[in-house]
């Protein structure tokens, strides 16, 4: 089943949410700032991402600005990248979907890239 690590708060998380609805698409909602994404989780979609951590890091959010890594993700180990992700479900870009099982890896939310991934 699609599990969506979502935030309350956040509207994209709500579109994504209600999109997910209006086409019947069974998912598990997973509160993203309680129970961040799994370290396996994490690695899968970072392998979809051909590698590249910064798609996984919410970028615009606050913790992410406090703790400088604008500057510090360069040169980070991918471990190091990945623990912290664990660690701060605020810093892990939302919404988080990903159903293994079915091959869908998603973050953010682009409608055309959900479809398309879930073939809705």
């Amino acid at each position: 089943m699609l599990k969506v690590y979502a935030y309350q708060g956040c509207s994209t998380c709500k579109s994504a949410l209600k999109w997910l609805k209006a086409r019947s698409i069974p998912h598990q909602e997973i509160p993203i700032r309680e129970t961040p994404p799994t370290l396996p989780e994490l690695r899968a979609m970072l392998a979809a991402k051909t590698g590249d951590l910064r798609p996984l890091f919410n970028t615009s959010g606050q913790d992410y600005r406090a703790l400088g890594l604008k500057d510090q993700l360069p040169t980070m180990s991918t471990d190091e990248a990945l623990e912290m992700l664990v660690a701060n479900g605020n810093l892990v870009k939302r919404p988080f979907a990903i159903d293994e099982s079915a091959g869908v890896h998603l973050v953010g939310f682009k409608e055309a890239e959900w479809e398309k991934a879930l073939k809705a």
